[in-house]
């Protein structure tokens, strides 16, 4: 990332390799207008990505699943369980527990909730910003109910996020337009005040779309650059 001021206003000039080519993306920051507002994603960003492709193939090793029939059936079911309309456990009867299996669904259970980890930098980042800025968070996340529910209660994450639009509770999940739409609406701030910080480029992109800044996250430190650029910095 390049960071460049010019004439009061700051420009992010940020090189990313698309299809082998080189990609530049300038984003032009204007000082009068404050940031007010994050969108934060959850996986990826505050916590480890909940129930990810890395997590269900060890999950096969440590059971001695199938990997490529579970993650076939997870595939089939994945939207279903995000927006809410299936339980962990229905998915869980329909992914795995389609025959007897020699452990049960608790166990099973048990292990997907280990597998969630904090990103504590990132956490204590947006703590520090909110409490510097009074900034209004709010998490914009795809994730079934209950691990959603565990992943906010074991972290703590309800003490420094204001509102939750999960996908399990909105009925809507990303990509969709709506989402953010939704986002704005019980956010009550202008587009234009507002960050999107998310790991998967592409929802960045459908964020931006209704002028939303939005942030690839990939480190603590390029996402701390440029919300710095933005006008938001801690010591």
């Amino acid at each position: 990332m390049e960071i460049h001021v010019i004439r009061g206003k700051k420009i992010v000039v940020a090189h990313r390799r698309r299809r082998g080519a080189k990609f530049s993306q300038k984003m032009v920051i204007d000082k009068t207008t404050p940031i007010t507002t994050l969108f934060l994603d959850i996986g990826g960003v505050l916590l480890s990505n909940g129930w990810g492709h890395v997590s269900r193939k060890l999950a096969a090793q440590v059971f001695n699943l199938d990997s490529d029939e579970m993650e076939e059936r997870h595939l089939l079911n994945k939207g279903t369980l995000e927006s809410g309309k299936l339980t962990l456990k229905e998915y869980l009867q329909r992914v795995v527990f389609f025959e007897e299996r020699t452990f049960t669904p608790d166990q099973f259970q048990a292990f997907m909730f280990t597998q969630t980890t904090p990103h504590l930098e990132m956490i204590e980042l947006i703590q520090q910003l909110k409490k510097k800025y009074q900034l209004k968070i709010a998490a914009v996340s795809n994730e079934g109910r209950e691990l959603n529910a565990y992943r906010i209660k074991a972290f703590k994450l309800n003490q420094f996020v204001d509102f939750f639009i999960s996908s399990c509770y909105v009925h809507l999940s990303k990509p969709d337009l709506d989402i953010f739409r939704l986002a704005l609406d019980m956010a009550q701030v202008p587009a234009e005040q507002i960050v999107y910080i998310d790991d998967t480029l592409q929802f960045v992109e459908i964020a931006r779309d209704l002028g939303i800044w939005g942030i690839r996250h990939t480190s603590h430190l390029s996402t701390s650059e440029a919300l710095a650029v933005m006008g938001l910095e801690v010591a």
